[in-house]
């Protein structure tokens, strides 16, 4: 069968991975993958087990037949890649009914993305549990650590009404590119665009998102470094990063925000060690060692 079609155009550089077309007829998805993009049926496969592939917005999980005309496909190619071959049952710290605390290590991501819906921290570990997991916060796929997971709706809702409030207690370790004594309180403005790096003023700028944290504690490791305890007050995306390079300390390894130093691969000194909570009327308090390897 001739399949035809109309509008095919890379709404994002090709050099990213991200095609976009239509079609004019009904067609079989691993055929007009094929025609359109060149894709063997064996990458038509793998695209389709990570979640690489949308129809009409939505993720798609088998080949079949799409038999609305001018549907919008978006494929992407070049979906990124995290390393997953982890024993996940042995990375869980609690688990209960309501929820579970992961050490996620470094280098794959807390939750799916839109190119890779398999190797991530929450799919890897709800697939070794045989249990749906669900979305509470996030960790940077940089930054190992604590993390919660819910198992039900109702827990997740009130975790998140609990960080709405600032009621729940996060604390990092990081080693940090300086020789200078940094300031016990850190407040900066971030700017909302999406993005990264992220943009930070240290006076107001309206519209733009407040960044909170405290250093509690400080040492020298060796010169130019320091380890550093964070109490994070506010949660937003790359603060703790974005802060740090903002006082010229960037993370270890964090090559985005200006580290010199490299840190070990897909990796930078930043580790989420204590976690803190309420649940069912208690608190709840879930603590790694506070070291980070230099």
């Amino acid at each position: 069968m001739c399949v035809r079609f109309w509008g095919r155009r890379n709404m994002v550089n090709s050099a990213v991975g991200v095609e976009h077309f239509n079609n004019t007829e009904p067609v079989l998805l691993s055929e007009v993958i094929h025609d359109v993009l060149g894709v063997n049926y064996e990458g038509f496969k793998e695209l389709i087990w990570l979640g690489a592939i949308y129809v009409n917005n939505y993720r798609q999980t088998k080949d079949k037949w799409i038999l609305e005309p001018n549907s919008v496909f978006r494929v992407h190619t070049k979906p990124r890649r995290y390393p997953c071959d982890y024993d996940w049952k042995s990375l869980v710290v609690f688990q209960n009914e309501s929820f579970l605390v992961l050490n996620k290590p470094s280098g794959i991501p807390s939750h799916p993305s839109v190119d890779n819906a398999i190797e991530d921290a929450l799919t890897q570990t709800s697939l070794a549990l045989k249990v749906p997991l669900l979305v509470t916060h996030r960790l940077d796929t940089l930054t190992s650590g604590l993390i919660v997971y819910g198992k039900q709706k109702s827990f997740v809702k009130n975790f998140n009404i609990q960080m709405l409030e600032r009621h729940v207690q996060k604390k990092y370790s990081a080693l940090v590119e300086t020789a200078d004594t940094l300031p016990k309180s850190l407040t900066h403005y971030m700017d909302p665009a999406p993005g990264t790096p992220k943009k930070l003023s240290a006076g107001y700028n309206e519209g733009w998102e407040i960044c909170k944290l405290e250093i509690l504690e400080q040492k020298e490791m060796s010169p130019g470094t320091k380890w550093v305890k964070i109490n994070l007050i506010t949660g937003r995306t790359h603060q703790i990063r974005a802060q740090m390079a903002f006082l010229n300390a960037p993370i270890v390894g964090d090559r985005l925000y200006g580290a010199k130093n490299a840190y070990r691969a897909n990796a930078i000194a930043l580790k989420s060690h204590q976690i803190e909570f309420s649940f069912d009327g208690k608190s709840m308090k879930f603590q790694l060692p506070e070291d980070v390897i230099q």
